[in-house]
């Protein structure tokens, strides 16, 4: 069984190396969805019963681990050194630094990478990360998924 959570936050970035208008600092309205797949819990007395994990959890778990980091946070590649100087300028910005460039692919990977380890058969239903679909605006977004 699959299940699906969907999460927002906000967050700025740049593509230093882009042609258009997306080498300028800008910021997104990130949409996170997570897929989960894992045996429908049956049991007697357990909360989560007839689930394959609650939602709540689910969020709960995405937001310590990723949104709550990632929100309104500037992710920067840490090569973007003018860039990456000028955010350390900023008195206590938040800034979130990679060793790639934010695209929305290598968000979505980095992503997928950060919230497997949380999910993995944490409800002992063979629970795990399927998917981290990231939308950088309503039509546009990219996927990682499990191989």
């Amino acid at each position: 069984m699959l299940i699906t959570r969907r999460l927002e936050f906000d967050a700025g970035h740049r593509i230093p190396d882009h042609k258009s208008q997306c080498r300028h600092l800008h910021g997104h309205r990130y949409a996170l969805e997570i897929t989960l797949g894992g045996e429908i819990i049956e049991q007697s007395g357990n909360p989560a019963n007839g689930m394959v994990m609650d939602f709540s959890e689910v969020k709960a778990l995405a937001m310590r681990h990723l949104v709550d980091v990632w929100d309104h946070a500037f992710l920067a590649w840490a090569g973007d050194q003018p860039v990456v100087d000028f955010l350390h300028s900023l008195p206590e910005h938040k800034t979130v630094l990679f060793d790639c460039v934010p695209t929305a692919e290598n968000l979505a990977q980095r992503a997928f990478a950060i919230l497997d380890a949380v999910y993995r058969d944490s409800y002992g239903n063979h629970l795990r990360l399927e998917r981290v679909r990231l939308y950088e605006t309503p039509n546009c977004w990219a996927e990682a998924v499990r191989g």
